[in-house]
């Protein structure tokens, strides 16, 4: 399905005043480079900017929420929140890569699937709409786009290939992965898997490594289960 400047904006539940600054935060430095534009045509200031506001609205966000953690606990917290991959996360959900202007060589090497290209649109993005309006706003705008992945983002990294193995050992079932898709160039791949127990699916998850993929399917399978405790 192809996407537009107006689905983003709905997606984001954002509409901007000044439009300039949503073009500024879709262009790529490839798209610029290749056009003989100005360094500052690009969403690299965009970028910066939108790293601190994030960077601040998710530390706020855990201080609040979590009153008895300790400093190492709450950063650990916040770099879990907007990390590369936490960050293309979210880019992808609000399919962001689909209007980014890139330019010819970025485009056949598929810049759109690039987590680190995509992390880096989602900050110039935040960047844009904290311009266009405020901090206040902004900081709604992130953390409605958070909540509704919040799972995805801070249960990348945990074992729950081991926990589904124990939950299902005592019934002496039979545990499969498959691998049901790789999409992206072979730089920047990302991959798709389903776990089958005795033979019928039950989770499906993605990640840019094949093991990261299975422990979202895990992760999935353990919630049909009822056994999902984070």
């Amino acid at each position: 399905m192809s996407v537009d400047k107006e689905t983003l904006e709905k997606n984001l539940n954002y509409f901007f005043k000044n439009h300039a600054l949503l073009d500024k935060a879709l262009t790529h430095s490839s798209y610029v480079n290749e056009n003989n534009l100005k360094s500052f045509d690009s969403n690299e200031r965009l970028e910066f900017l939108g790293d601190a506001v994030l960077g601040l609205v998710m530390g706020e966000y855990y201080y609040k929420k979590y009153e008895l953690y300790n400093e190492g606990e709450l950063s650990k917290l916040r770099s879990a929140s907007v990390n590369e991959h936490a960050l293309a996360v979210v880019a992808n959900h609000i399919k962001l890569g689909e209007l980014i202007h890139f330019g010819k060589g970025e485009i056949k090497n598929g810049g759109k699937f690039r987590e680190s290209i995509l992390a880096d649109a989602f900050e110039a993005l935040i960047g844009a709409v904290f311009l266009d309006s405020s901090f206040k706003i902004a900081r709604k705008v992130i953390l409605a786009l958070f909540e509704d992945i919040f799972d995805e983002i801070m249960l990348y990294d945990r074992d729950y290939k081991s926990k589904l193995q124990e939950f299902v050992q005592k019934d002496s079932c039979t545990i499969k992965y498959v691998l049901t898709d790789e999409i992206g160039p072979d730089n920047d791949k990302t991959f798709s898997s389903s776990v089958l127990i005795s033979g019928k699916i039950y989770g499906k998850g993605m990640g840019k490594t094949k093991k990261k993929s299975e422990q979202m399917a895990a992760y999935e399978a353990l919630k049909v289960l009822g056994d999902f405790d984070e």
